[in-house]
């Protein structure tokens, strides 16, 4: 679990994913949930890099979820989000997108975290500058491709 300054932040347990498929009523939202627990189950020894991320308030009040889309090859892990409508337009999003990027560039051989926003989406484009992801120029399947990279404090020597 990591905790910043509001938020506890940490990945969901398989009964907990469970729970979440069987409570979504957004199709599309419980085929990602479903696949998310896919991946977990089928690489448990990466289970952060596939789980669902549940993003409480400190006082236990869950608020969203976070999670990653696996680890590519190249060491890019890309990160998608959410908040519950009556939280959003408190900060929590970026609060929580900036501590899991930065852990995950601070993890050996993850050199980036990327994430696409929609056009559209103005809220989510601010979180992701506000984290301190840079727009690349190009175009995912969801919209413009934001990058968060390793800073020069989160490099790894080689032992």
């Amino acid at each position: 679990m990591m905790e910043t300054k509001r938020l506890k932040i940490y990945t969901a347990s398989q009964e907990q994913m469970k729970a979440l498929i069987a409570a979504a009523a957004d199709d599309a939202l419980k085929t990602a949930y479903t696949e998310m627990l896919q991946g977990c189950l089928s690489h448990p020894e990466q289970w952060a890099w596939y789980a669902i991320w549940m993003i409480e308030l400190a006082d236990g009040t869950p608020i969203g979820e976070l999670c990653f889309k696996g680890l590519s090859e190249e060491g890019c892990a890309e990160i998608g989000y959410g908040i519950q409508e009556e939280y959003q337009g408190h900060g929590y999003a970026t609060e929580a997108v900036s501590a899991l990027s930065d852990w995950a560039c601070g993890q050996p051989g993850v050199m980036c975290v990327t994430a696409e926003a929609e056009e559209s989406n103005t809220a989510s484009r601010r979180v992701l500058e506000k984290a301190g992801f840079l727009p690349t120029g190009e175009t995912g399947e969801e919209g413009p491709l934001y990058v968060h990279r390793k800073s020069k404090g989160q490099q790894h020597e080689p032992s």
